[in-house]
């Protein structure tokens, strides 16, 4: 049988298609979702405070957006930065097919969207941002590879932008950051998620 989980490769779901729209970064975005990918029936709150921290940063030319689903955080990133290439992993099949989805419906061309379990399939090493909303339930083995395998793919300078709820490990993946970065600040905290943000120095 196969896993019924978001972060599963192929979700073994009934499918059921639901289209709705949303506002991020002052623009209205068109989404279509599916069973069988996380948040389906709205923009996640966590997703939302990320897409807020990260909306008002500079986030140079080459972004990274591990874990995408379907597509939120690296479309309304990608809209706001038309001059950088954005490009959106995850390691779920049906995620990525609506993320190419709603590239094509909110007509965004500077994506590259493509299969990756966590860097595994991410050939660049000089990315100026790589932003996450971490599966938490996956567990704290992706979670944490996710943060720290991160400084292997950025730029001198590049930073990376995670958001994390207290709750489901927040503090504890803070100490991390800044043991591997050497460095880890709050830049958002919102109903108890927190924006994390380490540099690559």
């Amino acid at each position: 049988m196969k896993e019924n989980y978001y972060y599963s490769k192929n979700p073994d779901v009934k499918h059921e298609e639901k289209n709705f729209d949303f506002r991020l970064l002052g623009v209205d975005f068109k989404f279509v979702t599916d069973n069988g990918v996380f948040s389906k029936n709205t923009i996640d709150f966590g997703s939302r405070v990320l897409i807020e921290a990260a909306g008002s940063l500079e986030l140079g030319d080459k972004i990274l957006d591990v874990g995408c689903g379907y597509g939120p955080i690296g479309l309304s990133l990608a809209k706001k930065n038309p001059d950088a290439m954005v490009e959106m992993v995850d390691v779920n099949e049906l995620a990525l097919e609506l993320a190419k989805k709603n590239a094509a419906k909110n007509t965004i061309k500077n994506v590259s969207i493509h299969e990756s379990s966590i860097y595994e399939n991410v050939e660049e090493t000089n990315f100026s941002t790589i932003v996450t909303n971490p599966p938490i339930r996956a567990g704290k083995e992706v979670v944490h590879g996710i943060l720290l395998s991160g400084i292997d793919h950025l730029k001198e300078g590049g930073m990376i932008l995670a958001v994390l709820q207290k709750k489901q490990g927040a503090p504890s993946a803070m100490k991390k950051m800044e043991e591997t970065y050497g460095n880890c600040e709050t830049i958002a905290k919102e109903k108890g998620y927190y924006v994390l943000k380490s540099v690559k120095e």
